[in-house]
């Protein structure tokens, strides 16, 4: 039997298996436009918790947010629809409607960077997020270069200074736009993702000498950057030394609280932030420092099944939100909440890949 020219009837037409397939898939879909165009919930610290843990759940809660600031904002973010982009293509057994207009909103911004119009010229922290986003996003998805991806790598050097770094935003609101270091090692997550040897390539030669001179000559200066460049040196080379790696890891298991998770407070020492208050290292376990510590240890090599990292996952697994979501408080002071959203992005990216 030719299955794909079977001929079936389905409310009262005569079509082919295939077509059937198609149109049974289509509520699933509408369904999941729907829920992605649907505005998300506030985030509250007293959110109830979910009675059981969904991945489907939060990922939908991702896209609702992203499209949200998006549409709404018609910008990047780093606390939203950068790390989004940068981790919901992991979730490849999730469809997301959602990542594919967010990702064209990039791609049309990466376009129009060279265009005359003022609302076009990039931002120096645009081109550096933009490029990073894509090229882990092309990772994850098609495992090819995009041409537009290229592009704004291509420009990313192009803004780089002599000593390997960028002029960073520096606003005091930790953990994006306090300090020239995260600017950096972004980059270098960019570069070591991008698909294709990009990393091998003519056009990233010089920009990567420099970057690796930085990165080996500035500490990091906390383990929120520490976590960072580990997941950095795991696609690029000459990063960390083994023992600087092993370091790092040891430094990153012992902040492990007692409950299993890791807390943003925690990783931050010696941040201050626009109000001149620290960031309290005694703060709770929260969705963004256990998801990206979990990540990068992963990615390091540590086993899934070393106790820590199986403590981590349980602890996300347990403290996932009704709506989704899991909580960080603002280390700003901010209502909105905002590196919630970051959190909810690293811990999916740490429980729903299979890493």
């Amino acid at each position: 039997m030719k299955s794909r020219q079977t001929k079936l009837v389905a409310n009262g037409r005569l079509v082919t298996s295939a077509a059937l397939a198609v149109l049974l898939l289509l509520p699933a879909a509408r369904a999941a436009e729907k829920t992605a165009d649907a505005p998300p919930a506030g985030l509250a610290a007293d959110e109830p918790m979910a009675g059981k843990f969904s991945l489907a759940k939060a990922a939908e809660s991702l896209d609702r947010t992203s499209l949200t600031w998006t549409r709404q904002h018609k910008c990047g973010c780093c606390h939203v629809n950068y790390p989004f982009l940068m981790t919901r293509g992991a979730l490849k057994d999730v469809p997301s409607p959602a990542m594919a207009e967010v990702r064209k909103f990039f791609e049309e911004r990466v376009a129009r960077w060279d265009a005359d119009a003022k609302d076009a010229q990039p931002k120096l922290i645009e081109v550096v997020a933009t490029a990073a986003a894509l090229a882990v996003n092309d990772a994850q998805t098609t495992g090819k270069l995009h041409p537009l991806t290229r592009k704004a790598l291509d420009l990313m050097w192009a803004a780089q200074r002599k000593d390997g770094a960028w002029d960073w935003k520096k606003c005091n609101w930790p953990p994006f736009e306090s300090d020239d270091y995260y600017g950096a090692v972004l980059a270098a997550v960019g570069a070591g993702f991008a698909p294709d040897d990009y990393a091998q390539s003519a056009a990233a030669k010089d920009g990567l000498v420099r970057l690796r001179a930085y990165l080996k000559a500035t500490p990091p200066p906390n383990l929120h950057h520490t976590a960072w460049l580990l997941w950095a040196s795991a696609k690029l080379d000459g990063l960390m030394t083994p023992d600087e790696r092993q370091t790092a890891i040891r430094q990153l298991l012992a902040a492990q609280r007692a409950d299993g998770g890791w807390s943003l407070g925690s990783l931050g020492s010696g941040w201050v932030n626009h109000k001149g208050e620290k960031l309290d290292p005694d703060a709770p376990s929260d969705g963004y420092g256990t998801g990206l510590v979990l990540y990068a240890l992963r990615q390091a090599g540590v086993a899934a099944g070393h106790e820590a990292v199986q403590r981590g996952k349980n602890w996300l697994r347990t403290h996932q939100r009704a709506s989704g979501r899991w909580f960080t408080a603002s280390p700003n002071g901010m209502k909105a909440f905002s590196v919630a959203e970051a959190g909810n992005a690293f811990a999916v990216l740490a429980l729903g890949t299979g890493e």
